[in-house]
C-alpha cells in the first residue's frame, strides 16, 4: 500500500462516508464545486491550536511570521490567539493594521526598510524594529530628529551557523544579505552604536539561521555562539527567529512547536542566557493547516517516458517546487485512503516546461479527467507566493470550522487583472 499518511493533513481531517476528504466538518468535493478550483482550504481550528501552542511555548511575546501566510482573517486570528505579528514590508504592515492589530503588537522586519516604511511604523508606535543595517540606523536617527518617538529595537545578528537546508533559505551564515555578522565584528559595532544612540531604545538581538530546519542542533549551535554576546551586553531580549521544519511528504517527521521551544529554552539555560527568549514561527503554524484543491484537466501518457497530469493551477499558486525543488504528495479528494500505485508527473497550466508541481507523484490508478486532486501541507508560502503569471487569476481561500465554510479571500476575476492597467 502507498496510501497518503494521514498525519500530513489538517487536525480536523477525516474520511467521509464515501471515502471523501472532510476538513472542519466540510466535504472538500462540495467546497470545490461551491468555490471553484484551485482552492486553498484552511482548517481554522488547526490555525488557532498552533497559535495557542506557540504562545504557551514562548509566551505572549511570540511573533507569527506573516510572510508564511497573511490576509485580514489570518491577522485577526493570530492576534486573537495571543500572537504578535512579524511584518517585513509596508504591505504586510498595512494588512495587519487594517485587520485591527495594534501597532505595538507588530514587529517590523526587512533588510531594506524605506524611510516611508519606518516613518509610518514609528509614528504609529510599532512594537519592535529589527534593525538590519547601519543605513537603517541612520534613517531611524534622522526620523527621531524630525520629532518621531524613540523606537524599541533589536539588532539582527548573523551567528555564522549554516543550517542544513536549501541554500535560498539559509540566513545564518556570514555570507548573507541579512543582519550584522558576529564573526566580522559588525554585530558588535551595531549594538554599541544602538546602545549609545539617544534615538534608539535597544532591547536586544534577533537571529534567524534559516527556514525548514529539522535538526535542533543548529539552533543550539547558534545559541551557544551568541550567548556570550547577549550576556556581555546585558541585553533584555533574545529572539531565535523561526525556521522550524515541517513534514511535507510521507516518511518525513518534524518536532512540534512545543518540542522545538523546549530545546531552545534548554539550550539558552545551558548557555547562561538570562534574557527573555522569544521566537517567530511561521510555517510551523500554518503549513499543515491547509490543502489545495485542483481539477484535473488533461492526462497525457507518453508511452515508455512519462504520464503528465495537468491541473488548473500550478506555479502561480505553488512556486515552492520551482524555487526550491520542494516535494509534495497528491491524492484524490474523493478517495483519501486509496492505494496510490500509479506514477505520474503533476504539472500546471502555465507556458513553462518547468511548471511542475510534483515530479513522479503517486496517485490512484483510477485518476481521471475531472477529478479533484488535493495536495496537502500548502498553508505556508502557497498563497503568499501566488502570482498572476500568464494572467492567471489567484485562487480563493476558505476557512472551515464546525461544518461551516467562510470565504476569507475571494477568487480574482479577469477584470481584477485590469485594475492597475491604464491602457
Amino acid at each position: 500500500m502507498n496510501a497518503l499518511e494521514f498525519s500530513l493533513l489538517p487536525d480536523s481531517a477525516e474520511i467521509g462516508p464515501s471515502g471523501q476528504l472532510i476538513i472542519g466538518g466540510c466535504d472538500t468535493l462540495e467546497l470545490a464545486q461551491r468555490f471553484g478550483t484551485p482552492l486553498f482550504v484552511y482548517d481554522e481550528q488547526h490555525l488557532r491550536t498552533r497559535c495557542r501552542e506557540a504562545v504557551a511555548a514562548f509566551g505572549p511575546g511570540v511573533n507569527y511570521a506573516t510572510k508564511a501566510f497573511l490576509c485580514l482573517a489570518m491577522a485577526k486570528l493570530a492576534a486573537e490567539e495571543g500572537c504578535n505579528l512579524d511584518v517585513s514590508t509596508a504591505g504586510e504592515y498595512h494588512v495587519a493594521r487594517s485587520a485591527g492589530v495594534p501597532a505595538e503588537r507588530l514587529v517590523l522586519h526587512g533588510n531594506n526598510k524605506s524611510t516611508d516604511e519606518l516613518r509610518r511604523a514609528m509614528a504609529e508606535g510599532v512594537g519592535r524594529i529589527i534593525v538590519d543595517s547601519f543605513d537603517e540606523l541612520d534613517r531611524i536617527e534622522a526620523l527621531v530628529a524630525e520629532g518621531l518617538g524613540r523606537p524599541r529595537v533589536l539588532i539582527r545578528v548573523t551567528p555564522g551557523v549554516e543550517a542544513h537546508t536549501h541554500e535560498f533559505v539559509r540566513t545564518g551564515q556570514d555570507d548573507s544579505k541579512f543582519g550584522f555578522g558576529l564573526s566580522t565584528g559588525m554585530a558588535e559595532l551595531a549594538v554599541v552604536r544602538a546602545a549609545s544612540s539617544d534615538a534608539i531604545d535597544l532591547a536586544g538581538i534577533h537571529a534567524h539561521i534559516g527556514s525548514q530546519v529539522f535538526d535542533a542542533r543548529f539552533f543550539e549551535m547558534a545559541i551557544e555562539v551568541l550567548a556570550p554576546f547577549v550576556e556581555r551586553h546585558a541585553l533584555e531580549e533574545f529572539s531565535v527567529g523561526g525556521g522550524l521544519g515541517v513534514a511535507y511528504v510521507n516518511g518525513e517527521a518534524a518536532d512540534t512547536l512545543t518540542e522545538w521551544a523546549s530545546a531552545v529554552h534548554r539550550a539558552c539555560a545551558a548557555a547562561g542566557i538570562t534574557a527573555r527568549v522569544t521566537a517567530e514561527p511561521g510555517r510551523s503554524l500554518v503549513a499543515q493547516a491547509a490543502v489545495t484543491l485542483y481539477e484535473v484537466g488533461t492526462i497525457k501518457d507518453i508511452p515508455g517516458i512519462r504520464t503528465y497530469v495537468s491541473v488548473d493551477g500550478g506555479m502561480s499558486d505553488n512556486a515552492r517546487p520551482i524555487l526550491y525543488g520542494s516535494q509534495y504528495e497528491a491524492f484524490l479528494a474523493r478517495d483519501v485512503a486509496a492505494d496510490r500505485s500509479r506514477t505520474v508527473t503533476i504539472v500546471g497550466k502555465h507556458c513553462e516546461s518547468g511548471d511542475l508541481l510534483i515530479r513522479d507523484a503517486q496517485v490512484p490508478d483510477d485518476l481521471a479527467v475531472g477529478d479533484v486532486l488535493a495536495t496537502p501541507v500548502t498553508g505556508a508560502y502557497g498563497y503568499s507566493l501566488a502570482s498572476n503569471y500568464n494572467k492567471v487569476t489567484r485562487p480563493a481561500v476558505v476557512f472551515v470550522s464546525n461544518g461551516e465554510a467562510r470565504l476569507v479571500v475571494r477568487r480574482e476575476t479577469l477584470d481584477d487583472l485590469l485594475t492597475l492597467d491604464l491602457g
